[in-house]
């Protein structure tokens, strides 16, 4: 990575970080009064649905959008792609921001969030809990990425030659790195297997751990091609189009697995009538509308090398595999006995103040470190 990667410069209060920057003390505000009065006074969860836009958006769709580092890792070092090894920092970055805040929101989402800490006490684990070993697995990957991005630290205080003897034992943090989302994020697919009959057909099948990691594959390959084209619009960089190109070239054939193992999956279980009633039909249509129309896009944009089509394309998929995560652990989930659920007003910002504290951290980030690849590695 030495030598390939310069800081943006350049003012960092900007119209963007002030906007950003309201967003987030406002769910600051949200959050004291969640630690101070309970879950009940901001949030909408109840014993029928323990879990909602906090875990839904924030980790399952967070940290699949912060697959991108997982996604490039196998494309770069296990499949020896080297020509991408300069989207690799940013993804990591990505990543390392999808992640940590993740693990924030879970603690925010927790009751007795003081109990958080159990689950690092062999004496209280439970190995029966596909809870425990995506937490740990969760809690493991965000050391790993932050020494993945160490380099970028040490560059960005000594010069861009400091970090090349940290590159001896990179090898043994991306292994590590690829091992850990396989594992949690199939873990957090396997968690809505065990719901049983309260999961609609048209998501509860035993392929849901397959899903999860795919979609996240296919999330972290959207992410490092929506980030990309809007940080060179953003920054006025030149267009990484050239090898975005090959790395959307790549989501197509993904998409199509996706697509036809996910009817084959439909069609054997008999399934399909239920995509014909209720809110949740329509939403499983949405879902898979939107696979359909990124694979329409982002075919045809690789092949025109346009940067533009690439990134709505991108856009699309992120939206479709959210969608379908959405679908997964709330639209399709019904616990019975007339609860229902919808995210409040506070709930809702503070996802929003979540997205809001990664933009103001990737803006000190790329403007302060060497994380985008330099002008002549585009």
């Amino acid at each position: 990575m030495s030598g390939k990667h310069t800081p943006v410069g350049g003012p960092l209060f900007t119209r963007m970080f002030a906007i950003a920057l309201v967003f987030a003390g406002i769910g600051v505000w949200v959050l004291a009064r969640r630690f101070m009065s309970g879950l009940g006074a901001v949030s909408n969860m109840s014993d029928g649905y323990p879990w909602g836009i906090w875990i839904t958006y924030d980790v399952l769709v967070g940290t699949a959008i912060g697959c991108g580092g997982y996604a490039m890792a196998l494309l770069v070092y296990i499949f020896n792609k080297g020509q991408y090894h300069p989207l690799v920092r940013s993804a990591v970055m990505t990543s390392l921001f999808g992640y940590a805040l993740a693990g924030f929101s879970i603690f925010v989402d927790i009751g007795r969030y003081w109990n958080m800490f159990n689950i690092f006490k062999p004496s209280l684990m439970n190995f029966n809990s596909v809870l425990l070993e995506v937490a740990l697995c969760i809690a493991t990957y965000v050391v790993i990425l932050f020494l993945e991005f160490t380099p970028a630290f040490i560059e960005g205080a000594k010069g861009p030659d400091a970090s090349k003897g940290y590159n001896k034992i990179m090898f043994i943090l991306v292994a590590i790195g690829v091992l850990l989302p396989t594992m949690h994020q199939s873990s957090l697919g396997t968690l809505m297997v065990i719901s049983g009959d309260k999961l609609s057909p048209l998501w509860q099948s035993g392929l849901l751990p397959f899903y999860n990691v795919l979609t996240a594959i296919l999330m972290g390959y959207g992410i490092v091609i929506f980030e990309s084209y809007l940080s060179a619009l953003a920054f006025k960089r030149p267009f990484e189009t050239p090898i975005l190109k090959k790395l959307a070239g790549v989501i197509p054939a993904l998409l199509v697995v996706y697509l036809v193992v996910r009817w084959a999956d439909l069609l054997m279980r008999g399934a399909l009538g239920s995509a014909f009633t209720g809110v949740p039909a329509l939403m499983f249509w949405v879902e898979n509308i939107l696979m359909v129309l990124a694979l329409a896009m982002i075919a045809p944009a690789a092949k025109r090398a346009s940067g533009k089509n690439l990134c709505l394309g991108a856009f699309v998929l992120l939206l479709g595999c959210a969608v379908l995560k959405f679908n997964m652990y709330i639209v399709g989930f019904n616990p019975g006995q007339g609860w229902r659920y919808f995210p409040s007003v506070p709930e809702i910002m503070v996802t929003l103040a979540i997205v809001a504290i990664e933009i103001l951290a990737y803006l000190i980030f790329v403007k302060k470190l060497p994380v985008l690849p330099a002008p002549e590695h585009v």
